[in-house]
């Protein structure tokens, strides 16, 4: 009976070892096989440039709540992470502005205040940020400082004038935008000529952030289809509200995107009343399958609350080195300009203006209040903001003058 039992005894780990082979073997040979020079990164997220546009007509196309040619000098760029959507007019002998846009509006939103500085002499750029308006949105790698400031150098090189070396350009941003702009500008000081930030985010203090807010942009709590549907939902305008019946005084609601019912109202061009920044949020949610996870990405890995110390407090050097004429190279005067809205719920003025002076200096922060405005102000007082830019501008070439 032993004798029978004892060729099976002696196969058994023949067969154990030969199926752990097999299956390993079956598990790496997709590796084993692969081509290494096939090896590429995923398509990025495709913008309504490619998914919306080529259908449509030109009336078509002008009757979108973004249209295409609604800012002049546009050009769609090439990118590693996509196509990538830039604007930019204004004399070519003229000073240079950049202006980097919000986190939930794409870059027209900004269009008024660019129309004012283009007016007043200054040569104008703005483009989308990754997973807004036009631009495509890569899916595998973070939104964060890196990302868009990476974007931001994209589009620059883009231009056929030269937006590089000392003091090549003034930097104005806008929200989310003012947060990558301080980024910026601690790692390349010496390129900008000045520095202004409306209603920046960045200062923001943790304790705005609410429970819902914590639990939709963190990871692994909630499956990610949930999420996604959740965080969709979130920034979901209301419906819209008669623009005369909502008060300066109204104040964020869920939504992360919007300051408030007059930010939802706000209106992105003067000369065309239906164009909303309700709208084109709506618009996004619809037709760019990039918008909810660039969203996401960006609440999750941007600097936008209590970087203080990480992206903030370098500056303070930098900033008194210009004050006391070590360095002369970039963010002339050593200060930086804050323009915030009297009323706004998103960035409440005190509040930034204190972080931004323990951060950077008492000296370093020059602050700028605009009456009667909430977070729109970037938006809707665009021309008011951009005077302001100006002027500011002006002092520091008058002090410079006389030093």
């Amino acid at each position: 009976m032993m004798k029978d039992h004892l060729p099976s005894r002696l196969l058994a780990p023949v067969v154990a070892v030969t199926a752990v082979g097999l299956t390993t073997y079956l598990y790496l040979r997709p590796a084993l096989i692969r081509d290494p020079s096939a090896t590429k990164p995923p398509a990025p997220a495709r913008s309504p440039k490619w998914t919306v546009l080529p259908s449509l007509s030109t009336l078509q196309r002008d009757e979108l709540p973004y249209p295409p040619d609604l800012l002049p000098g546009g050009r769609d760029v090439d990118t590693p992470y996509g196509s990538l959507r830039v604007y930019e007019w204004g004399p070519e002998a003229g000073e240079k502005v950049l202006l980097l846009h919000g986190i939930g509006t794409p870059c027209i939103a900004l269009g008024e205040m660019a129309r004012a500085l283009a007016d007043g002499g200054h040569r104008v750029m703005l483009f989308d940020f990754f997973g807004r308006g036009y631009s495509d949105s890569p899916t595998d790698v973070p939104h964060d400082a890196r990302l868009y400031n990476t974007q931001l150098h994209l589009a620059l090189a883009s231009s056929p004038l030269p937006w590089s070396g000392a003091d090549a350009f003034h930097l104005v941003g806008y929200s989310l935008g003012g947060a990558v702009a301080a980024s910026f500008a601690r790692h390349v000081p010496h390129a900008l000529r000045s520095l202004v930030l409306v209603a920046p985010a960045g200062l923001v203090r943790p304790r705005h952030v609410s429970r819902t807010g914590r639990l939709l942009y963190s990871t692994g709590v909630l499956p990610e289809p949930l999420l996604r549907w959740l965080v969709r939902r979130r920034l979901e305008p209301p419906a819209p509200v008669d623009p005369e019946a909502v008060l300066d005084d109204d104040v964020a609601g869920e939504s992360d995107a919007t300051g408030g019912s007059t930010f939802d109202n706000a209106l992105l061009d003067p000369a065309r009343p239906e164009l909303t920044v309700a709208r084109v949020m709506r618009w996004q949610l619809a037709v760019h399958p990039g918008f909810v996870p660039a969203y996401r990405s960006t609440i999750r890995w941007a600097p936008i609350y209590g970087q203080g110390q990480g992206e903030w407090a370098p500056l303070r050097g930098i900033l008194e080195e210009r004050r006391a004429g070590r360095e002369k190279n970039g963010l002339q005067g050593g200060r930086v300009c804050f323009v915030v809205g009297e009323t706004d719920p998103v960035i409440v003025a005190g509040e930034l203006e204190q972080d931004a002076r323990l951060m950077l200096g008492e000296d370093a922060v020059d602050m700028r209040v605009v009456k009667g405005a909430g977070h729109e102000v970037g938006i809707t007082r665009g021309r008011e903001v951009a005077g302001i830019a100006m002027r500011y501008w002006q002092s520091i070439q008058a002090a410079q003058s006389c030093s």
